[in-house]
């Protein structure tokens, strides 16, 4: 059996989170068994579907490393993949159901439909009593819509147990009565939700449906579609839902929730795909850190969690910094053309000077937006502020020689930069002559020349930090 699997967004909005988890799911479980991925837009919400959403929602998917195999723009002969190119199918299943006695033609008013409504509520009925489910009506039915009545087409659901073997839920049963007569087809001709989804699913020859168990109780009114179109159902699997760490369902008050919000905020879209494929899945190895490559043999149904996945945006930014320091020097030199303001000094260097600031930096930042502060801080600030440990340390007897010395060695650098060897000399030089030794050599070095008592490589972020702001931090702790 061909493996085919399928991610069905809505372009109603941004790629969510959870949604992206899905698409990934489906994705790794495709590659690791030599099938297909697929991507079907879901637009019959016409008000609020639009072409603009689709293209960011699939852009996003491309960069998560996720592309898929056919779908819009990669068509076969089971296409075409937008649900609103599909409305002649819809309806012409729809008819196939009505001509067969599985679904009606049903005139109730919208008064008649409340009143069956609240009747259900209370006492427990079947939601639809309607006259129209009864065949004796049938005929009239059609009738009237030959004569250019409009009417919407019902199910008539069959009074049943239906049962299903989930991959990560195990046996479920829906006992009869859950559901009654549904709508499949609107007035409009528009096809519901779980009408299309059916159709689809069988028509693109989908084999399993990997999504989020919020979908289980559509999950009955599917199997009741299927049988009816005398169609196979896909295996299922219903993946944990996604809460935020206060074990609510995942909103905007637990961070961002669109993908499009963390490419703004300079995640790494290997490290959000690595995060997103935890949550609710386990790596056999009990690996943490990988790429979305190193799955493709090993990822599986059988390694989901029922639980719900807690979602973690400080664990999230974690991962992003391992997989920071993981990139090499010469990838995060490019990257970080698009996330170091324009103009700024850091563009104006040459590559050794850049790499040589990236690999002091990488492995103190997650995130590639916290690169530029960590360079003004370190760097480029002149008016440094002393905080008490460091006044102290100028307070010392020896930091005013050291400080006297190296005002000499600047005033006579004729580069823009000093080298690691220079540093290397000259605390050689007060060590040897001015017999200054250990802490107070030390850190009298570190808080005249950078205002700081702590921080990366002292040998390194000086020549990395141009002489005029060295300068600049020696006239100030003279004063």
């Amino acid at each position: 059996m061909s493996i085919r699997v399928r991610f069905a967004p809505s372009p109603t909005g941004y790629l969510h989170i959870g949604g992206a988890r899905t698409a990934l799911y489906n994705y790794l479980f495709a590659k690791a068994n030599g099938g297909q991925f697929i991507v079907r837009v879901e637009d019959t919400d016409q008000e609020r579907s639009s072409k603009e959403y689709e293209v960011e929602q699939l852009a996003d998917l491309k960069w998560l490393g996720i592309d898929y195999d056919i779908g819009p723009g990669k068509e076969d002969e089971f296409g075409p993949y937008r649900q609103s190119e599909r409305l002649d199918i819809y309806k012409a299943e729809a008819l196939k159901l009505v001509e067969q006695g599985k679904a009606f033609y049903d005139f109730c008013s919208e008064e008649e439909l409340e009143q069956m409504r609240e009747k259900s509520m209370s006492e427990g009925a079947p939601a639809y009593t309607g006259k129209w489910r009864e065949p004796k009506h049938w005929d009239e039915a059609k009738a009237r819509i030959a004569n250019g009545e409009k009417a919407p087409i019902r199910f008539l659901a069959p009074e049943k147990d239906y049962t299903f073997e989930d991959k990560v839920r195990g046996e479920v049963t829906f006992p009869k009565g859950m559901v009654g007569d549904f709508v499949i087809l609107r007035s409009n001709e528009m096809p519901v939700y779980n009408f299309c989804n059916v159709v689809d699913d069988h028509m693109h020859k989908i084999t399993h449906v990997i999504r989020g168990e919020d979908h289980v109780n559509n999950t009955l009114r599917q199997l009741m579609i299927y049988e009816a179109l005398e169609a196979k159902p896909p295996i299922f699997a219903h993946v944990s839902l996604l809460i935020g760490k206060d074990r609510q369902k995942l909103s905007k008050r637990h961070g961002a929730t669109s993908v499009t919000l963390y490419k703004e905020e300079s995640y790494l879209p290997q490290a959000l795909a690595n995060y997103l494929c935890l949550l609710g899945w386990s790596h056999p190895d009990e690996k943490d850190i990988f790429g979305l490559e190193e799955l493709y043999e090993v990822f599986n149904l059988d390694r989901f969690s029922k639980s719900h996945a807690i979602y973690d945006t400080e664990k999230l930014k974690w991962m992003n910094g391992q997989h920071l320091k993981n990139s090499s020097d010469e990838v995060i030199v490019k990257d970080l053309e698009g996330h170091v303001s324009h103009g700024h000094f850091f563009h104006k260097q040459n590559a050794e000077w850049k790499q040589k600031c990236v690999a002091l930096y990488k492995e103190k930042i997650d995130l590639y937006s916290e690169f530029e502060t960590q360079l003004d801080q370190y760097v480029l600030d002149e008016n440094v502020e002393f905080s008490d440990e460091a006044k102290e340390a100028l307070s010392w007897e020896t930091t005013p020689q050291i400080r006297e010395y190296l005002v000499e060695r600047l005033n006579e650098a004729q580069a823009s930069f000093i080298q690691e060897q220079d540093l290397a000399d000259w605390m050689n030089y007060c060590k040897k002559e001015l017999k200054i030794k250990g802490k107070p050599l030390f850190m009298g070095f570190r808080v005249l020349l950078t205002g700081q008592n702590h921080g990366p490589d002292l040998k390194v972020l000086i020549s990395l930090t141009p002489v005029h702001i060295l300068k600049k931090r020696l006239e100030k702790a003279g004063k």
